[in-house]
């Protein structure tokens, strides 16, 4: 007598897994394609049972049930091709599954390969990305976001330098980390297999910290020393590249130089009009109209379309105006400062935002937030148990302390429902072996 298989199966648990992750993975015939291309069922069946906080390879080993050598060969594998997250943290080795993005989108397109078919998942990512708004409000649903917006230095007048600190700022950023690995913009090499990337510099992706080792190990990366990294940065500026950094303020663990077209957290704010998907620094453009020509230029340079060219009110009347003046939408603007660059009649400068923006303290901090904001704080905080601790506690109660009360409440609910049953199959298990034993007995 037979028996119906499944095929699907392994690849449908691991989409399941990812969608359960903050910035989720909707279910698509799309992304099975992807899962299918990257990995093999029995990887795909390794993959979902890897936490998506970093674990230690020995208490990893203990919950799989295997023998450490043979984890580590794993984990190291993986790694390498781009489908784990591993690093070394006070020469101890930790993994995480890391998501779509930021996370094995980027770690498949930021180097060259001839080990996948580059270009047909090229076509399949694009086509899961954008040929529906699902996976962008999936990402980017919420306040808190992945990435945020560094304004240029140069922008900034001399009277307000003293207000921006050192995690605002992309120079310190890049001298102060403690490794640096430069990749290709996975966005671009994405593009480029699609043929249509816009020709601007590609070796451009700023790894930083332990996320530069990790990257620089499994040869996604190459390291490159403060001095190349601040010339790339420069060379980036030239080009146009608005850069948009990890939004944390501390260890951060990458640092993009992003152009309008081909940047998939740009592309969410113009095609879905997903207003908030990069969060915008602590300044706005604004406008000397009496300096204004009129020329445009800004608004061509601006990376999310934010600047327009428009007849002032008076259209010119009682010898006013009688030119198009730069205007920028407040709401919509990153804070980057490319306008800046672009003008050459020096009528643009970045003015500080009346309300400074929030950025979490670090990655722990603002995975939290994301996931109080998308309901998904249950699914993290039982993602790996064994790994929370009273630090862990205490950020996710200030992190609640900062939320307002009915997303709290809404948080919360998910999270003493998935506790309660946590503690119920604990208890069927414990009655489950006490039954058993006084059978034996």
């Amino acid at each position: 007598m037979g028996h119906t298989v499944n095929p699907d199966r392994e690849h449908r648990l691991l989409q399941q897994r990812l969608e359960r992750m903050v910035t989720g993975a909707p279910d698509s015939p799309v992304l099975m394609q992807i899962l299918k291309l990257l990995f093999t069922p029995e990887d795909a069946d390794f993959a979902r049972r890897i936490p998506a906080s970093p674990t230690p390879l020995p208490a990893l080993a203990r919950k799989l049930g295997m023998p450490l050598d043979e984890l580590d060969a794993k984990v190291t594998d993986l790694s390498r091709r781009g489908l784990l997250l591993d690093f070394v943290h006070k020469e101890r080795r930790y993994c995480m599954l890391p998501p779509v993005v930021i996370g094995f989108f980027e770690f498949t397109f930021m180097r060259a390969r001839d080990d996948m078919p580059m270009a047909e998942l090229a076509r399949l990512f694009d086509q899961y990305m954008y040929n529906d708004r699902t996976f962008g409000h999936a990402v980017f649903q919420g306040e808190t976001q992945i990435g945020r917006s560094l304004v240029r230095e140069e922008a900034l007048p001399d009277d307000d330098h003293s207000e921006i600190l050192d995690w605002e700022r992309a120079g310190s950023i890049i001298e102060n980390a403690t490794a640096i690995g430069i990749s290709l913009c996975a966005c671009r090499h994405k593009a480029e297999h699609l043929g249509h990337a816009c020709g601007r510099p590609m070796e451009t992706c700023f790894t930083l910290n332990e996320a530069a080792e990790s990257m620089i190990r499994n040869g996604i990366s190459r390291r490159v020393t403060p001095a190349e990294g601040m010339k790339i940065l420069e060379q980036c500026k030239e080009a146009g590249l608005a850069q948009v950094g990890d939004n944390v303020q501390r260890n951060l663990t990458y640092m993009c130089n992003c152009c309008g077209c081909c940047c998939g957290m740009m592309n969410a704010v113009k095609r879905f009009e997903i207003k908030n998907a990069i969060v915008s620094s602590n300044w706005i453009m604004a406008v000397n109209a009496d300096l204004c020509r009129g020329c445009g230029k800004c608004a061509q340079a601006c990376p999310v379309s934010a600047i327009n060219m428009a007849m002032p009110e008076d259209n010119g009347a009682n010898g006013g105006r009688r030119t198009k003046l730069a205007v920028v939408e407040e709401d919509l603007c990153l804070g980057c400062g490319v306008c800046y660059a672009a003008c050459g009649s020096g009528a643009v400068r970045m003015n500080p935002r009346p309300r400074r923006v929030f950025t979490p303290e670090g990655t722990l901090d603002r995975v939290l937030h994301m996931a109080i904001e998308r309901g998904k704080l249950a699914d993290l905080i039982f993602d790996n148990p064994e790994r929370i601790h009273h630090r862990v506690f205490a950020r996710l109660a200030r992190a609640l302390e900062n939320t307002p009360p009915v997303k709290a409440l809404l948080a919360v609910k998910p999270l003493r429902s998935a506790f309660l049953n946590t503690l119920v199959n604990a208890k069927k298990k414990g009655g489950a072996k006490e039954s058993a034993q006084v059978e034996k007995s």
